[in-house]
């Protein structure tokens, strides 16, 4: 069964893209095979894949445009062993088309019936706003990864986007739920990380992962060579982090968290 995780937070900057991207990559590493999906505009998770956002006949926009399949647009990554269905500006264009067409929350979750089975995991990389790019990788959906920095603020924004797969949940996809929240940029030296990681255990025990992504400048850097950490620097704290991640993911479902394919026909 097809596994797709959506990658959000409506708060940037928190490693969304560094996510998608890097657990992407740590579980191809296993003989998985995997699909990213670039659902923001930004195009981040392409560029950090390699690939240039500004030379694209096709992208995410026109899939959910319905003008092409995800097997027209999707780019083979053969060196770093998974698929990427890229994305640029022009799905700024998709947002505000969506807004006026019919079953617009579901267009993605249909174009992905066509690749059901051919991939072991999808990973929807979101824009860092809960708009109808965000809605429609929710409802692709089976399993959230909230990735989340331990600072002030975080807790707060988290509130928010509960609240949206709260509603997401009782109205277009009562099979969604949150699959894990990750901690990243994590600073053990900080008072204020370690109490916000700490409240996060309390309210949400076993859905926080017990992996914890350091801040790490190996992984920073990564992004702008177009490679995911795993190969741009397999020994640093960062790529160790997300193989370690990628281990925890598969533990979690072979341990019978059920969130298998959020893909089927929706009429």
């Amino acid at each position: 069964m097809t596994q797709v995780f959506a990658v959000t937070n409506q708060k940037g900057g928190v490693g969304k893209t560094t996510t998608s991207v890097n657990l992407s990559a740590s579980l191809a590493a296993t003989k998985r095979r995997v699909l990213l999906i670039d659902i923001d505009p930004q195009g981040n998770a392409t560029m950090g894949c390699g690939v240039d956002k500004h030379d694209l006949e096709q992208t995410t926009c026109d899939v959910l445009l319905g003008d092409a399949a995800i097997t027209d647009v999707v780019v083979p990554l053969e060196e770093w062993h998974f698929d990427l269905l890229p994305a640029n500006a022009d799905l700024t264009v998709a947002e505000v088309k969506l807004t006026s067409m019919f079953g617009r929350e579901y267009k993605l979750r249909r174009a992905l019936e066509s690749v059901t089975g051919e991939y072991d995991f999808v990973f929807i990389d979101c824009p860092p706003s809960l708009n109808m790019l965000t809605v429609n990788a929710m409802v692709a959906a089976k399993g959230i990864v909230i990735p989340m920095q331990c600072e002030y603020y975080a807790l707060e924004g988290l509130s928010a986007l509960l609240d949206t797969i709260g509603e997401i949940k009782s109205s277009v996809n009562p099979e969604v739920e949150i699959f894990g929240l990750l901690r990243t940029m994590y600073d053990p030296r900080n008072n204020l990380a370690r109490d916000v990681s700490a409240q996060l255990e309390s309210h949400f025990s076993d859905k926080v992962f017990n992996t914890i992504v350091p801040r790490n400048i190996r992984l920073a850097e990564a992004p702008s060579h177009g490679a995911p950490i795993l190969y741009y620097d397999r020994n640093s704290t960062g790529a160790k982090a997300y193989l370690t991640l990628a281990g925890e993911v598969l533990r979690r479902i072979s341990g019978g968290a059920n969130i298998t394919s959020g893909v089927e026909s929706h009429g």
